[in-house]
């Protein structure tokens, strides 16, 4: 229980990452608002988490949206009565190579993976500073150590986290507030297999291609593809007392695939 009377806000927490945390913080002790932009999925995550003995609650969640992020964070107030963590798992990429990348979509993946962290963390600043403490955690990736020749507007993304990241640690630590970036490598998610919107695949890229996935396989020293609820370990890390004094640092959950 390493979350006992801890109230989290997990954005992003309808996907495969997401609901891993927030089940994995549920049943740490943490009371948890799954926020997500698909908030049937995000009542179905949050329905699991209650049937399970957890608590758990749902809201719909725009990420670029400053007053969807000021909604949830009352809304999670009023249920729990405080906001201590604040997950962002969510994240947009569409993959070309750099002269196909068009400003539209260059703008959409720094607005979502980017711009919106930033948002967010003004949101939920205040309601961290009424509990006294906090910690806020994001979601970086490979790219936020390694740029390559493809994706330009996500890399530079996930590379500006590094930035954020740091910035945010110094601004509120003066709060007891913290700011970790877990960055992933490559994990076995609908990210990278599905079709969606936010994230659009085909046979090319899409790890449902045995050949994309057995060459993410290769490209990670130990042997597989990170799952989920591996990287939901180390926020649940991230998130708890024993990482008290790890703030504006990157913790890297790649098997090796960063080396």
């Amino acid at each position: 229980m390493r979350l006992k009377g801890r109230v989290a806000l997990i954005a992003g927490g309808a996907g495969s990452m997401g609901s891993a945390v927030a089940r994995l913080f549920a049943q740490e002790g943490a009371a948890v608002c799954v926020a997500d932009r698909d908030e049937d999925r995000a009542q179905e995550t949050a329905r699991k988490i209650a049937e399970a003995g957890g608590r758990a609650m749902a809201v719909a969640l725009d990420v670029c949206d400053a007053q969807a992020w000021d909604e949830a964070v009352i809304a999670t107030e009023k249920a729990y009565g405080r906001l201590d963590l604040m997950v962002n798992l969510s994240g947009s990429n569409v993959r070309v190579g750099f002269e196909e990348q068009t400003e539209a979509m260059w703008r959409s993946i720094i607005d979502v993976n980017l711009t919106a962290c930033f948002i967010g963390i003004k949101s939920v600043v205040p309601a961290m500073r009424r509990a006294g403490r906090g910690a806020i955690l994001l979601v970086g990736s490979l790219a936020s150590i390694r740029q390559g020749a493809g994706s330009p507007a996500y890399g530079v993304s996930k590379a500006g986290l590094v930035a954020l990241t740091r910035s945010a640690a110094a601004a509120h630590a003066g709060d007891n507030i913290r700011c970790v970036l877990v960055s992933p490598g490559h994990v076995d998610t609908n990210f990278i297999r599905g079709d969606a919107e936010y994230s659009p695949n085909s046979w090319e890229t899409s790890i449902d291609n045995p050949e994309n996935y057995e060459g993410r396989r290769r490209a990670t020293p130990l042997g597989r593809l990170c799952e989920p609820e591996d990287i939901a370990k180390t926020f649940l890390f991230a998130a708890s007392d024993e990482a008290s004094m790890i703030t504006g640092s990157m913790i890297t959950v790649d098997g090796g695939a960063g080396l």
